[in-house]
């Protein structure tokens, strides 16, 4: 008769929620924030000579997408750094 091993068993759902967290990357942590990225999404397009639409972007090059997200990032972590930096004690 077989008996599962129990913290095998813990690895195996650790490794599925792993998997099923990495497959739902469009989920916001802060929902509240989605028309905050969604501004400054089409913001940095702008700045970028890119044209975004509203709503479906399939025409854009994964090269397009590619600097759009990259430079979200980039200001997003400008700006934490900046706030970070004058809320020192």
């Amino acid at each position: 008769m077989f008996t599962p091993n129990i913290q095998q068993q813990g690895q195996n759902q650790n490794q599925q929620q792993a998997q099923s967290n990495s497959s739902n990357s469009n989920n916001h942590v802060v929902p509240e924030a989605r028309g905050a990225l969604n501004n400054m999404k089409h913001e940095i397009a702008g700045e970028l000579g890119i044209n975004l639409k509203q709503g479906y972007n399939g025409d854009l090059t994964s090269r397009e997408a590619g600097y759009i997200g990259g430079y979200m990032v980039k200001r997003m972590i400008e700006q934490q750094e900046k706030s970070m930096s004058q809320n020192q004690f």
